[in-house]
């Protein structure tokens, strides 16, 4: 069966390499574990879609959620899906500050991300819509 699963969470450290590193890690471990996804990053604020079988994504969000390099981890959305909407992603990227503000401004009273203020649905609108607009870098 397969799941998507949405959540939010801060950064606890905002450097770049430490926002590699966890696009790196999962890059690399996604794969085996049949998940796929996209991940949205943006003033200290992640977004992010994983897709794949119900038990591989519950024991990667368990991880997520006892991760240090992640605090206030919210989960916005969790559904059984018949298809993956981010299926030929191990893990796309998503640069805020390079995002067109008007999509945001689309899903938000302001031009910033912030899936704490809105619905689930709407953050995975916002997703889709970023994902259509080309907004996604990194594929692999």
């Amino acid at each position: 069966m397969l799941v998507r699963l949405l959540y939010a969470s801060r950064a606890a450290d905002t450097q770049p390499a430490v926002i590699e590193a966890i696009m790196d890690h999962s890059r690399q471990f996604n794969p085996s574990s049949g998940i796929t996804g996209i991940l949205c990053y943006g003033g200290g604020i992640f977004l992010q879609a994983i897709e794949g079988g119900r038990e591989a994504v519950s024991d990667l969000y368990g991880h997520i959620q006892k991760d240090a390099r992640h605090k206030q981890v919210v989960l916005l959305h969790y559904e059984e899906i018949s298809a993956r909407r981010f299926g030929g992603w191990t893990m796309g990227q998503v640069d805020v500050s390079r995002v067109n503000t008007s999509i945001l401004l689309k899903y938000s009273e302001r031009a910033e991300l912030d899936p704490y203020s809105v619905s689930g649905s709407v953050s995975l609108a916002l997703l889709e819509e970023l994902m259509a607009t080309a907004s996604i870098i990194g594929r692999s």
